[in-house]
């Protein structure tokens, strides 16, 4: 029988220093749904303070994620110094899809500007279900986005 667990990795460079672009998403909580209201109509924390390991976020997208309208979410892992967060999806309709899935974001220093990793650990609900690309694909406006954001404020 074959497998319906799978991976997916996306790297892209920002202009932003690492430090600040990492700050930026340490701060979607508040900062998405302020500055990107066409993605997110609101990022709730439920428990624990929505940074660390724990935490519980209900995040209600807006018309801008086209399969997913609610994800909750928690935080497995968090390591400051080199900038890195994972989490997994609990509850919502992604978990239609895929059985579990989980995601690490890195924030990495490139010249005067970052590299930002996002990786996709996934089990397809059935071999049917594609791969979550257009699930990169958001993180990845996001990312360019929230660069554009940064760099603004």
């Amino acid at each position: 029988m074959a497998s319906n667990g799978g991976k997916l990795e996306v790297e892209i460079e920002v202009k932003s220093p690492s430090q600040k672009f990492w700050e930026g998403l340490r701060d979607s909580t508040t900062i998405f749904p302020k500055a990107f209201p066409h993605d997110y109509k609101s990022i709730d924390v439920l428990e624990g303070d929505g940074k660390a390991v724990g935490s519980v976020r209900l995040i209600t997208y807006s018309e801008g994620s086209p399969i997913v309208k609610v994800s909750k979410e928690t935080i497995d892992a968090v390591d400051e110094a080199n900038k890195s967060v994972a989490y997994k999806v609990i509850d919502g309709d992604l978990l239609k899809y895929y059985k579990s899935f989980k995601c690490i974001l890195t924030v990495t220093p490139k010249g005067d500007g970052s590299l930002v990793k996002w990786s996709s650990v996934f089990e397809k609900a059935h071999e049917q279900v594609p791969d979550p690309s257009l699930i990169k694909d958001f993180a990845v406006k996001n990312f360019q986005e929230l660069d554009a954001y940064v760099l603004a404020n």
